[in-house]
């Protein structure tokens, strides 16, 4: 087994008791990196509600990542960004950022995509979605040789995302996933067995 580690990343809903929520799971095993990702709230009220989770983070020295905002992320002095395809280019979130953010793109299914992502110097590229995704629709599907195939050739990490659940991870795990990027399979029920559940497979 490859050393396979653990990238939460956040529901939409971050209010509320979400951040004992986070404690909860990032004491329960490994976690790499959480990704900060919500929708249709301006910075100001976004940089609010990551204040306190970025603390956490740091507490227990989990990467911090925000999701699709350069600017936000600057703003928070966040570990680094995760761009979609559309949300900006890797240099200029290295220009913000400096050389020591942690900047990954959303690649899909894409070898092309994340050829291109590698040379403009992003430090993993994501693929997905590897299966069905309540937390966000993809026509995008791969297969895990994709993972495969870029361990052979590049350097870079590569982030497994979509669907993933302690029952389906193994596949992804063996083909070469540095990270496992999940979302509702920890949060929609208990958040620290979730995380108890994937350190056993990892």
């Amino acid at each position: 087994m490859s050393d396979c580690q653990l990238y939460l990343i956040s529901p939409l809903d971050v209010t509320g008791d979400f951040p004992q929520r986070l404690e909860r799971a990032l004491d329960a095993g490994p976690v790499a990196a959480f990704q900060f990702r919500v929708k249709d709230v301006d910075q100001h009220e976004a940089a609010r509600l990551a204040e306190p989770l970025q603390t956490i983070c740091a507490a227990r020295d989990v990467a911090f990542i925000v999701n699709d905002s350069i600017a936000l992320a600057k703003r928070l002095g966040a570990d680094g960004v995760h761009l979609g395809q559309g949300d900006g280019e890797v240099a200029e979130a290295r220009d913000m950022l400096g050389r020591d953010a942690q900047i990954g793109v959303t690649c899909h299914a894409s070898r092309h995509l994340a050829m291109e992502a590698g040379e403009q110097g992003a430090d993993y590229v994501a693929f997905g979605s590897f299966f069905p995704s309540e937390t966000k629709a993809s026509e995008h599907r791969p297969e895990p040789e994709l993972l495969n195939w870029w361990q052979g050739l590049f350097e870079i990490p590569c982030v497994a995302i979509g669907g993933i659940t302690p029952e389906n991870c193994t596949p992804l795990v063996e083909a070469g996933a540095d990270f496992l990027a999940v979302s509702s399979a920890v949060w929609k029920g208990d958040e620290a067995e979730a995380v108890r559940s994937f350190a056993r497979v990892l």
